[in-house]
């Protein structure tokens, strides 16, 4: 099984690098939104360094909306998720290749933005090892929340429309704990930064499991 799961992070993150749609598309967009904001509220440097994590997990929120539309809408274009279904590879192989290479990209995609972050909200990291924790568990839950939807909407007409609407509300306990820890991350507030991290990871895991069992049959109905 593990080496059906690399082999679907390589097919999803080789065509990525190919198409360079991340970086000639998603990658502006992220910044674009990240200076929208420190432009907004540049008058006033207090609440730019007060509200910086939560600034950045929307930048990133709004991206990965982007990577998760993509990487589905690639698949059913082609028809690799029929092939996928055809070629013996396990549906849980299947979810958890587009769950690594999704979230591959995001973490990318949160380094770039980190340093934006630095330059532009004038914050400085306290607690390395707590922001770069949660920078990758809170990856991971909207990869996995994003696989799990993106799935569930593929099949259907409206899905660029319909994906934001269903996974915006799921992934608030992954926007409430990562702009937590990496509050304290960043020494701007005084949140117990580790024990939001144990929500990250509870909700990676439920989520994880759940489309782990689901996947297979979303993937047909799709």
């Amino acid at each position: 099984m593990l080496r059906d799961v690399w082999l679907v992070v390589g097919k999803d993150l080789l065509i990525e690098m190919r198409a360079r749609v991340g970086i000639n598309q998603i990658v502006p967009f992220a910044v674009i939104v990240l200076l929208l904001f420190a432009f907004a509220l540049d008058t006033d440097q207090a609440a730019l360094r007060t509200y910086a994590p939560g600034l950045f997990w929307v930048t990133v929120l709004l991206a990965s909306l982007l990577a998760i539309g993509r990487s589905f809408a690639v698949d059913l274009a082609d028809g690799t998720s029929d092939r996928l279904l055809l070629s013996g590879i396990e549906p849980v192989a299947a979810f958890l290749g587009k769950v690594i290479a999704i979230a591959v990209q995001l973490v990318v995609l949160e380094l770039l933005l980190s340093l934006g972050v630095l330059l532009l909200f004038d914050v400085s990291v306290q607690r390395f090892g707590l922001l770069v924790s949660a920078g990758l568990v809170g990856a991971l839950g909207l990869a996995v929340a994003g696989t799990l939807y993106g799935a569930l909407v593929a099949g259907l007409g409206m899905r660029e429309s319909l994906l934001p609407v269903l996974l915006l509300p799921v992934v608030a306990p992954v926007m409430l704990g990562a702009t937590r820890a990496f509050q304290d991350a960043f020494g701007v507030a005084g949140a117990q930064g580790w024990a939001w991290l144990g929500l990250l990871v509870g909700f990676a895991a439920i989520y994880g499991l759940f489309g782990a069992l689901s996947y297979g049959t979303l993937l047909e109905e799709a």
